[in-house]
């Protein structure tokens, strides 16, 4: 008898495609639960239970394995940097992580950052020899450089629209983002037929370009 898979699942635009893509594989999922206000849907024909949660919070509740699995942008594993198995790029949400400025940005005796990402921030500069003051914000981050609070940004750009409204450019990409499938390692180990079937049906619907091999998991 298989059993009951926890999902931890992000509310709104990753939720949306997400739905779209189960439904693609053949798992019956309602495209519409996170417009409710509950924060656990049990979906008995899926096999599942879902916990509705921010983005940022899907890797957390994996890796303490109140969720088996999870469904998390890939620049969330990148600043969180949580214990979990990545078991598939689902190709979905697309987009990047820039470095943006004004057009006129010139580096400056002291730069400085503001993103919500501290910690990749960090590291890209650190990575290349860079000196900067990072700033960490949690919203609006255009605004940083519009109004003098730092030099230049680090955010996701899916088109690049609210960069143009409000004046700033991409410098340079940092990375290309997609969301991913993500296991808690107990459970992984525990559920393994169900997780694998899961990941089988969706491998079958993930386009050949962004799709990623199971990893191997060493016991």
């Amino acid at each position: 008898m298989s059993q009951i898979l926890k999902v931890a699942m992000p509310k709104g635009r990753i939720y949306k495609k997400a739905a779209q893509l189960f439904l693609q594989a053949g798992i019956p999922i309602p495209t519409d639960v996170d417009e409710s206000r509950k924060l656990i849907v049990e979906l008995p024909e899926a096999k599942m239970e879902f916990i509705l949660a921010k983005p940022v919070d899907v890797p957390i509740y994996v890796e303490h394995g109140v969720a088996d699995i999870g469904i998390v942008g890939k620049d969330v594993l990148m600043e969180e940097n949580r214990d979990v198995y990545e078991l598939l790029d689902l190709g979905i949400a697309r987009c990047r992580m820039s470095v943006i400025a004004l057009p006129d940005w010139q580096p400056g005796i002291q730069q400085r950052v503001a993103t919500k990402y501290p910690n990749v921030a960090s590291q890209y500069f650190r990575e290349r020899g860079q000196q900067v003051e990072v700033i960490k914000l949690n919203g609006s981050i255009e605004l940083a450089p519009m109004i003098g609070l730092a030099d230049r940004i680090v955010d996701m750009v899916e088109t690049g629209q609210t960069l143009r409204e409000n004046g700033l450019v991409e410098m340079e990409e940092l990375f290309g983002i997609t969301s991913r499938l993500i296991a808690n390692r107990v459970s992984y180990r525990m559920k393994s037929e169900e997780i694998q079937q899961l990941c089988d049906q969706l491998q079958k619907v993930i386009q050949p370009s962004v799709a990623n091999e199971i990893q191997e998991i060493q016991s």
